[in-house]
């Protein structure tokens, strides 16, 4: 795998997990410098019809916390190429739940045309927000 100057994921980081760090650490593991998006509340309520647990400004507070994240950023829309225009990552890494879909062979498309890779990470077995959730009878 490329090693890349800057990089860039997004998430919501509800119920902060060890599936969330295991991502945040291996894409740090592929850049020098990494930007996290964390997603608002508004944002999550339009896409999931649902507020997070934590609130946004917290989630950013327990991102930026991570010894692997450089910047952290809100994520106010998933428009990720409107993100490169204002951050110029070299690379963006992503759940490979996404590959192949439409909107991701699109961006890759886009991407592909100024110099910026996807990477896709496969997501820890066995641990979701859900699954924390369902454990704790939210």
């Amino acid at each position: 795998m490329n090693h890349y100057k800057i990089g860039y994921t997004t998430g919501v980081f509800d119920l902060f997990h060890v599936g969330h760090l295991n991502i945040l650490k291996r894409a740090k593991e592929n850049c020098d410098y990494l930007i996290v998006g964390v997603s608002t509340d508004d944002l999550v309520k339009e896409y999931k019809n649902k507020l997070p647990i934590i609130p946004h400004n917290e989630r950013i507070e327990i991102v930026a916390g991570i010894k692997y994240v450089d910047q952290v950023v809100a994520q106010t829309s998933h428009n990720k190429f409107s993100a490169w225009e204002n951050f110029r990552f070299n690379t963006m890494f992503h759940g490979d739940d996404w590959k192949g879909s439409p909107l991701f062979n699109e961006l890759e498309e886009k991407f592909k045309l100024v110099g910026v890779d996807i990477v896709y990470f496969p997501y820890t077995k066995g641990i979701s927000t859900t699954a924390v959730k369902e454990k704790i009878k939210i």
